[in-house]
């Protein structure tokens, strides 16, 4: 513990990016998981209503439904239900441009964490080498002195040690929260299956009208 105070004290200004990447990393964790947790629904009950809904063609229904169910899947479902009356021709590609967009926000500021993962280690490592020069230096003034060196050494891995710790955790946390946006991705797509489903089936049900009619 005295050492790492001594190695804080000492070495403030090279320590100094590392605490503010460890601060970031803080923020953006509260920050996500606040933001995911808020939106996170269970969507296994709520397809088999979309689907009886949408066969009955009550969009009033399902409309009440997604507003009941609420966070971005709601708003996803919103926008298809707006897609689906509208312009169900091109529905693919309109509902494609909004789901790009709602995982955009959904992946906002992870950029950060996979930045500091990655510059986090060479922070620490300039902290290292800052502090081992600094250790040669008082090594010429003062002479050969072997705790001195010892205590310098072990001082500058700090910087090394709290540089690969910040690290790890922001690699950590940048792969969950890309794990969570990937499940939140495979919900857009299945609520666009359920709509697509139903577009099919009406252009089959056209396609053998007019089939009929030129008989």
């Amino acid at each position: 513990m005295d050492l790492m105070l001594k190695a804080i004290v000492q070495d403030w200004f090279v320590l100094l990016p590392i605490f503010i990447c460890s601060i970031l990393v803080v923020a953006v964790a509260i920050n996500k998981i606040i933001f995911y947790e808020k939106h996170k629904r269970n969507i296994n009950d709520f397809i088999p209503g979309l689907q009886k809904a949408l066969e009955k063609n009550n969009i009033g229904a399902a409309q009440r439904m997604s507003s009941q169910l609420g966070g971005i899947i709601s708003e996803m479902v919103d926008e298809a239900l707006r897609i689906y009356t509208e312009q169900k021709a091109g529905f693919s590609r309109a509902y494609d441009i909004s789901s790009s967009l709602a995982t955009r926000k959904l992946e906002q500021h992870l950029t950060i964490l996979g930045t500091i993962g990655g510059v986090a280690p060479f922070l620490g490592l300039f902290g290292t080498v800052v502090r081992i020069l600094y250790t040669f230096q008082d090594l010429a003034t003062q002479g050969n002195q072997s705790a001195a060196v010892a205590t310098g050494i072990a001082s500058a891995l700090i910087a090394t040690a709290l540089g690969l710790g910040v690290a790890i955790i922001a690699v950590v946390l940048f792969n969950y929260f890309q794990t969570v946006v990937a499940r939140f991705e495979s919900d857009f797509k299945l609520i666009k299956l359920v709509f697509l489903s139903f577009i099919d089936s009406d252009e089959e049900i056209a396609l053998n009208k007019d089939n009929s009619i030129a008989l």
